[in-house]
């Protein structure tokens, strides 16, 4: 029973050494055929089965899941027609060949037409310098007129005011001259009159005009006026500077004693500072020197002139 061989074994067919081999083979050969189905193949692979057997029963292993199909590729995108080129134009006709004779035509046509643009363009600027030399010279005169003008009315202006200032010198001239007659009318009457009062004084009986020796011994001595002059000459204070030699003539009133007692302005110098400077020059000097007599006339008329 023992010797008997089991009909449903396999066969060793070289032991086991042999059969590992073949069974290493065998999976080589099946992943090798899934990479290549799942690569470059669509469609899905049929399943490859192999048949191990060993020198021992062995239960076969179930059939494993067949691989997921791989995803399908995406269609590709049409891509869009290039332009296609435009035809290119057909190339144009050579220009007719030109005789000597039409070009030198049409140079000479081309010079006229210049030298008639350059002449027109010298008559333009011909007329553009008239126009601007007949501005200047319109603007020039315009100018020489209003400066006539001008040159007229100040003359008629200085003309006038030379005329009033004339006008107004004769006035003054005038009141001066009047003033001055009725100044030595004044200075006369009261020559007349100290010369009566001194001739009254003496006793003498002629008249102002009398000759005699007592008459003409009772007025002051000739250096009296001068020493009236030398007494009140320290006394005069300008304020103001005064200009030239002004003269300005005062009358003086007198008591016995000397003691001023009046004075008027007869005859005014002009200049109301040297004025203004012997009157007060007067009123400062309070009493008169005597005469060499030994008496003090009433009223005289002094002189006084800046710088004696």
């Amino acid at each position: 029973m023992a010797d008997q061989v089991d009909p449903l074994r396999p066969q060793q067919p070289g032991g086991m050494r042999a059969g590992a081999a073949a069974a290493v083979l065998a999976h080589v050969v099946l992943i090798g055929a899934i990479a290549l189905a799942v690569n470059w193949r669509v469609s899905t692979p049929e399943g490859v089965s192999a048949e191990l057997w060993a020198s021992t029963p062995q239960e076969a292993a179930p059939r494993g899941e067949p691989p997921p199909p791989p995803p399908p590729r995406p269609e590709p995108v049409p891509q869009p027609e290039p332009p296609r080129p435009e035809p290119k134009p057909a190339p144009a006709p050579p220009p007719p060949r030109e005789t000597q004779a039409e070009r030198d035509a049409e140079i000479a046509v081309e010079k006229a037409r210049r030298e008639k643009e350059k002449e027109k363009e010298r008559e333009r600027e011909q007329q553009r310098e008239e126009a601007r030399r007949e501005r200047e010279a319109r603007q020039k005169a315009e100018r020489q007129k209003a400066e006539e003008q001008a040159r007229r009315e100040k003359a008629e202006q200085e003309k006038k005011e030379r005329a009033e200032q004339q006008a107004k010198a004769a006035r003054e001239k005038a009141e001066r001259e009047k003033a001055e007659k009725a100044a030595e009318a004044r200075r006369e009457q009261l020559r007349k009159e100290q010369l009566a009062r001194m001739m009254g004084q003496a006793g003498a009986t002629g008249g102002p005009e009398a000759t005699g020796t007592a008459q003409r011994s009772a007025g002051p001595s000739a250096s009296y006026a001068g020493r009236i002059i030398a007494r009140v000459r320290p006394n005069i204070v300008l304020t103001d500077e005064v200009q030239g030699s002004p003269v300005a003539e005062v009358e003086v009133r007198a008591a016995p004693d000397g003691s001023i007692v009046g004075r008027r302005l007869v005859k005014g110098s002009g200049v109301k500072a040297w004025d203004d400077a012997v009157l007060r020059a007067i009123d400062r000097t309070d009493t008169l020197p005597r005469d060499v007599d030994g008496r003090v006339p009433s009223s005289m008329v002094i002189v006084f002139r800046r710088g004696d």
